[in-house]
């Protein structure tokens, strides 16, 4: 894995915004891919078939010696084979993972878990806000708990007053 950009693809560098930095790249196996690998910019992780998820759209995100298994919020999962295409060896993934691990943490303005239906229930929505890097405008989401239905009218009332009070408790 090459440090701070050096070895990255021309085609992936060229696609960048202007200035967009690259803060980590790592060969992996991509049979369908362009060839650049996965890289991790200022303002998205590139995947191997050059498609850009912004940090702000990645829910979560996890590691092992094999893969990168991560969500991205309204599209679902997406899996990444750590692997060198010529060798099957593995990839030293330490520096991505750090690298994406603050970036989509860097994200998250708010994040408030609401209890529901009552308020010593175990169940419950998660409010989260976050932006853009560099950005200025905050997308609130509604993630909810197992087992709620999102039709239920005193469902949608209880994440309307949550948050109003959250963003007026936050200045967000």
């Amino acid at each position: 894995m090459a440090l701070f950009g050096r070895d990255v693809p021309e085609q992936l560098r060229s696609r960048l915004e202007r200035g967009e930095r690259v803060l980590a790249h790592a060969s992996v196996a991509a049979p369908a891919g362009d060839g650049t690998g996965l890289v991790a910019t200022t303002r998205a992780l590139y995947l191997p078939d050059g498609r850009a998820v912004p940090w702000q759209d990645i829910d979560q995100a996890r590691w092992s010696p094999d893969t990168l298994t991560f969500v991205e919020e309204g599209v679902g999962g997406h899996t990444v084979r750590l692997r060198t295409e010529l060798t099957g060896d593995p990839v030293d993934y330490r520096r991505m993972a750090e690298t994406v691990s603050e970036r989509v943490t860097s994200t998250i303005l708010v994040n408030r878990f609401v209890p529901f239906p009552d308020t010593d229930s175990t169940t419950g929505f998660r409010l989260v806000a976050r932006r853009a890097p560099l950005g200025t405008d905050i997308d609130w989401r509604v993630h909810l708990g197992e087992g709620l239905d999102p039709r239920d009218p005193r469902l949608s009332d209880a994440v309307s007053r949550a948050l109003a009070l959250l963003r007026e408790q936050m200045g967000v």
